[in-house]
């Protein structure tokens, strides 16, 4: 038991945290609670409650709770039928949880991984518009994912996306010197979210989503934005992918992927206009291609 929720088994977890599968105690609907465990800094005691594991990371410990605490209230705030629905945190054990609505479906980087790769047109555009459509929430707000990868991707029935973890969520600013803490993903983590002082924004997001949306048709990540600055190998997606997608899906994954965070859209409308400034091909659509979603 944690407040009023029954633990029912693990999902998995990361670095920072653990994600239960539970139930309300009084209701048999299923949710989600994810718990701010930072594995190398804390530990747990035989009656559950979450400590520092020294006195040198008291300090981690504590501002890290703050930061998970933020990313709750933060959620909270944010209904949209494609960003992750939390529906309650609180305190509890010396750390924090928070809780949401549980989803059927697949992580996206699982599926990349079943199919390989070549996900079809038909598929990537119903993910990624809608996902557009709520980091376009997300950037009104005044706020920055800066934690956008097919891990963070969840997919329900029919593809229908919902964007996961935030605990890289941040509010703009023009620089980063300020920030406290800094999540990088090779591979989808532009320039700018590396160099310190670098100027980060929506165009930030917009590079991520481009090399999420890459990784469904190659199969791997793409190169680091520190690799493409010093020597770009990488070749563009309307030359290395013109034979099986539409010429505006692959200008648009280019478009977001410029290392030079000036040239790329520097807002999701910007972003979804390159996107749909042409009907996907018909041969490119996939009968029963959401089959087990």
């Amino acid at each position: 038991m944690v407040d009023n929720y029954v633990i029912d088994g693990t999902l998995g977890g990361g670095g920072f945290s653990i994600v239960y599968l539970a139930h309300e105690r009084d209701a048999e609907d299923k949710v989600v609670i994810k718990e701010y465990m930072p594995a190398r800094i804390a530990t747990r005691a035989s009656n559950l409650v979450v400590t520092a594991i020294d006195e040198a990371n008291v300090e981690r410990f504590a501002h890290g709770q703050r930061l998970f605490f933020q990313e709750a209230s933060t959620l909270a705030t944010l209904k949209h039928p494609n960003i992750v629905n939390v529906i309650n945190f609180f305190r509890a054990n010396g750390t924090v949880y928070m809780v949401m609505k549980y989803e059927d479906g697949s992580n996206l980087s699982a599926y990349i991984k079943r199919h390989r790769k070549n996900l079809s047109e038909t598929f990537i555009r119903t993910v990624f518009v809608p996902l557009l459509e709520g980091l376009r929430l997300i950037h009104s707000r005044g706020l920055l994912h800066l934690d956008i990868k097919p891990g963070n991707i969840h997919l329900r029935k029919g593809g229908n996306p919902l964007l996961l973890d935030f605990g890289a969520v941040h509010e703009m600013m023009h620089t980063r010197q300020f920030q406290a803490t800094q999540v990088v993903t090779p591979g989808y983590s532009p320039i700018e979210q590396l160099d310190p002082g670098g100027y980060v924004g929506p165009w930030t997001d917009i590079y991520a989503v481009g090399a999420t949306i890459r990784t469904c048709i190659d199969g791997n990540a793409p190169p680091s934005s520190v690799e493409r600055r010093e020597r770009d190998t990488m070749r563009p997606a309307t030359g290395a992918f013109r034979k099986r997608y539409s010429q505006s899906l692959l200008q648009a994954i280019d478009w977001a992927m410029e290392v030079d965070p000036l040239l790329r859209p520097q807002n999701v409308d910007q972003m979804l206009e390159a996107l749909n400034r042409e009907e996907p091909r018909a041969e490119l659509s996939r009968t029963g291609w959401f089959k087990g979603l």
